[in-house]
């Protein structure tokens, strides 16, 4: 399987290649179609499992790419619940030493994910708009879970 993109620059995974026309599929849809060779080149800067990856929203693979471990995630959960907070609050609270703490938020402020911002005159941490839509997007709102709870009941 290989990563092709057509004239407009729009990227398929390669199914079936023919004298004429190829058969390729859409990763964002699925869809299978036919499209004649002259309006398909090869491209070799991606993957074909790195293009099959463009059926993820961008702040979600962002997320998923980013986070490694479920600390980091932890992390990212509880500046969700609590909201933006200070480095000295984040090392007192949770078990990272300083360099481990410093290490991961660099990656994910590095990544988009997270923003530094103020807090009581010290630096601190803020989740940014595409990680809030991650986040939502992988966890229930506690909203669905408590109607679930009542209806189950």
């Amino acid at each position: 399987m290989k990563s092709v993109q057509d004239d407009t620059g729009r990227r398929y995974l390669l199914l079936k290649r023919s004298d004429s026309a190829s058969l390729v599929r859409d990763p964002e849809n699925g869809n299978e179609c036919y499209i004649q060779n002259d309006r398909l080149e090869v491209v070799d800067e991606e993957s074909p499992l790195e293009t099959a990856a463009r059926s993820v929203g961008d702040p979600i693979l962002t997320l998923l790419t980013n986070v490694h471990d479920e600390e980091t995630l932890g992390l990212l959960v509880e500046l969700a619940e609590r909201g933006p907070l200070g480095v000295r609050t984040l090392l007192d609270g949770y078990d990272f030493c300083e360099s481990d703490l410093h290490g991961r938020l660099t990656v994910l402020s590095a990544a988009g994910l997270l923003e530094e911002t103020e807090i009581a005159g010290e630096r601190g941490y803020r989740l940014t708009e595409d990680c809030e839509t991650a986040l939502e997007t992988i966890r229930p709102s506690l909203e669905a879970t408590d109607e679930t709870a009542a209806t189950d009941s």
